[in-house]
Formats: C-alpha cells, sequence, structure tokens
C-alpha cells in the first residue's frame, strides 16, 4: 500500500488503514521533516507488525506530489495499489471492498463514495462525487470538477498503473492527477465505484490541490475534449452564448473553432442579438458565430454551464 505521509495526521492515517484488519501491507513513508520523527514512528509501527520503507531526495527544494507517489509504488511490492492521502481517514473494509471490485475489473480506477469533513464543505461537489451515474463517470469527464474518480479514492492493480505511466513529476502547480486520469482513459481504462462511503475526505486550504491554477486546468480540459470529442464531429453546437462559451470558442485551435456551427442559449439578450464576433481573431474577415434559441440549434453540443448549481437541479 502506498502513502506519502503528512506527519499532521500520520497516526490516524495508521489506524484507520490497521484498526480491524484482516491483512498486514507495507507502510511507506517519504520524509518530509527531520529522520529523528521518522525513526520513531518506525518503531511504533514495525512494533504493530507493519513493515516500514522510508525513501527520500536530497534536493533543497520539494519534488512535488507526482514524484512522492511515483517513488513510493516504486519502493512498494503488492499486486495492487491503494492511494489515500495523509489527511483523510479510509474506513477498516476499503481495501476488501475496492480489491474485489479491481479483481473483476483489472484494467479500471476503482473509487468510492465519500463523507465530507467539514461536513458542509464543498457541497455541491461533494454531491457530484456521490451521486454520478455509472455512465456519467465517463460522460462528465470533460467538467470542472477533474476525474470523475476523485484521487483520493482510487484503487487499482499495479499492472494496470504501469500500463498507464507515471505520474507526472513537474512539481508544484501541476494537476498529476488529471493528466494520469486522462492517459489511464486514452489507454481505454474504465472507471467503476463503489457505492459505499470508505473515506472521510477532509477539507483543508492548504491541500496541493489549491496551488493548481484554474487556467492550467482549463487548458488541460481543453485539450482533451479536442483530442477524444470533437475529432468525432464534423460540426457541433456551443450551449452558452455566454462567458464560459465564448472563452471555450477562444480556447479551441483554429480547426475545432472552425467546427463550431453556433452558440445557443435561453437568454433573449443574448439571443437577440444575433451572433458572437471574435474581435481577436486574425482572420479576415473575423468569424462572426449565429446565436440561436436552443429549439433552434442543431446537436451535437458541448455545454458549459453550471451543474447541480442549486439542490432542486
Amino acid at each position: 500500500m502506498t502513502l506519502n505521509c503528512g506527519w499532521t495526521s500520520a497516526w490516524g492515517l495508521f489506524c484507520s488503514r490497521t484498526s480491524k484488519a484482516p491483512w498486514s501491507f507495507p507502510f511507506l513513508m517519504m520524509p518530509d521533516k527531520s529522520m529523528t520523527i521518522i525513526e520513531k514512528w518506525k518503531e511504533e509501527l514495525e512494533g504493530s507488525g507493519i513493515l516500514v520503507v522510508i525513501g527520500g531526495h536530497d534536493s533543497p527544494s520539494p519534488r512535488g506530489v507526482g514524484y512522492s507517489k511515483n517513488q513510493a509504488i516504486a519502493q512498494s511490492s503488492g499486486s495492487y495499489l491503494c492511494f489515500l492521502d495523509s489527511d483523510d481517514v479510509m474506513m477498516p473494509q476499503r481495501v476488501r471492498l475496492q480489491h474485489a471490485a479491481a479483481v473483476r475489473h483489472p484494467t479500471s480506477i476503482i473509487g468510492c463514495q465519500v463523507r465530507r469533513e467539514p461536513p458542509n464543505s464543498t457541497e455541491r461537489y461533494t454531491r457530484w462525487i456521490n451521486q454520478l451515474a455509472p455512465d456519467q463517470l465517463l460522460t462528465q469527464v470533460f467538467t470542472s470538477n477533474g476525474p470523475t474518480v476523485i484521487m483520493p479514492t482510487w484503487f487499482c492493480s499495479r499492472a494496470w498503473f504501469s500500463h498507464v505511466g507515471p505520474f507526472d513529476e513537474g512539481g508544484r502547480g501541476v494537476p498529476e492527477d488529471l493528466l494520469f486520469f486522462h492517459e489511464h482513459l486514452r489507454k481505454g481504462g474504465g472507471l467503476v465505484r463503489v457505492d459505499q462511503s470508505l473515506l472521510l475526505y477532509r477539507y483543508h486550504p492548504g491541500a496541493a490541490t489549491h496551488s493548481v491554477l484554474e487556467t492550467t486546468i482549463w487548458t488541460h480540459r481543453v485539450r482533451f475534449l479536442e483530442e477524444w470529442a470533437l475529432p468525432h464531429w464534423a460540426t457541433f453546437t456551443i450551449w452558452n452564448a455566454g462567458r464560459q462559451g465564448r472563452r471555450l470558442y477562444r480556447s479551441l485551435t483554429a480547426g475545432s473553432r472552425c467546427k463550431v456551427v453556433a452558440f445557443c442559449d435561453v437568454d433573449e439578450n443574448k439571443i437577440k442579438k444575433g451572433f458572437y464576433c471574435y474581435e481577436d481573431s486574425q482572420e479576415r474577415p473575423k468569424p462572426r458565430v449565429p446565436v440561436l434559441h436552443f429549439r433552434a440549434a442543431q446537436p451535437p453540443f458541448v455545454i458549459c454551464v453550471k451543474l447541480q448549481w442549486s439542490r432542486s437541479s
């Protein structure tokens, strides 16, 4: 089992993965503080029958989340990988249930439902994580929420991880989970969620995910959309003539922009304008894309609207 361990919650992690669990496994630590603390933990863990492998590096600066995960995987030996962030706590039955799913789906990333801590943090996002239907795990991979099976819940075979490839080691600001997720899908991987709450998913403002810029995520999302979906369409309509729809249009490559036959919307004020002019274009004349009422628009659509904006939605 791989673990990139932060010291503030290491003991809670240890208890969450050993309490009532009918197996033992190596416990890998990537040190980020003094070796004195690490050696003390090693004594505690090995006294409980847990093999400890300690790894690190001599670089003067942090090597990033991707590097830590790759090192933990390289230094472990199990046939399956169960990922757990140092802030989170997993339920005793997590490994058993996700392992059973991974045996049935050997080329899939296996996730699970989560319980958020604090309970009222990121309510819409938590509902999205827990309530996606099985088919939506694939159809919603382009949303701003990121991977439909979230990284802290991942479980997969070592063989499949090796086939997909290591995490990106670019360091701070790199969305290594999203990049791996996209590569997993490119190689035909599946997505499965165990519909039980097997993880206490803690929110805190210092999480590494907050170091990734929204513009970076946006760029990767658009490129993946262009690679994975748009080549199958001769033309398409962007559903949203507002800010996000126009931003998507401007972010597309020239070849993809040529496929946009219209915007559509429900807002009469946008529809009355009749068209959107791409003022920054180097083309002459500048592209003018019709804005239609959604009932007059033709599929396929790329929909740029907020999901689960309210409880009723």
